[in-house]
């Protein structure tokens, strides 16, 4: 009897305790697609140049290495960092390093114009990390993630650089999402 009454109180309790909420990670789901791209065309070049250096009669052991060599230089350059978010924390991981951002603790956000548009988030503690925003418009749990602690950072008063640079994502994530929802419904 004493069990029963011992089992019972053991439910009740786990029962009455109040769930914790884990915390969801966001991943960028679009990486393993660009990782296979990245590794396709660095296959493509390789083989073109193989072909190219073999019909004309020229492919040499040295040769194959450089253009090996040549391959993976472009693949390299090509991979994609992965990016993930989390509560309070934003990481972009590349093939040598990984950098970590407290996104609960911005300081400042700078887009960085040139060949390739960058986001450059910058913590209290001087972490900084680079991304792409087209990670962020492609992936909308992510975005979501960052400007909710963008917002937190906000409030805190440690954002002081970098509202113009979150409302211009934050309306190419709008006008992506307004010309993905028109397409839907045909009145594009």
């Amino acid at each position: 009897m004493e069990r029963r009454t011992e089992r019972r109180h053991d439910t009740r309790a786990a029962v009455d305790a109040p769930a914790t909420r884990p915390t969801e990670v966001a991943h960028d789901r679009l990486w393993a697609q660009d990782l296979r791209s990245s590794i396709r065309c660095s296959a493509a070049l390789l083989a073109l140049l193989l072909v190219i250096d073999w019909g004309a009669g020229t492919l040499t052991p040295s040769r194959a290495a450089l253009w090996v060599t040549l391959a993976l230089l472009l693949f390299l350059v090509l991979h994609p960092t992965r990016v993930a978010a989390g509560e309070g924390w934003l990481t972009s991981r590349g093939l040598l390093r990984t950098r970590r951002v407290r996104t609960d603790h911005l300081v400042s956000v700078r887009c960085l114009d040139g060949v390739a548009q960058r986001l450059v988030l910058s913590d209290t503690s001087g972490a900084s990390v680079e991304i792409d925003p087209r990670v962020l418009v492609a992936n909308p749990p992510l975005w979501h993630r960052l400007d909710e602690d963008a917002r937190v950072s906000a409030l805190r008063g440690s954002l002081t650089c970098g509202a113009t640079a979150l409302r211009r994502v934050s309306e190419r994530i709008d006008r992506e999402t307004a010309m993905t929802v028109f397409k839907v419904s045909g009145m594009d």
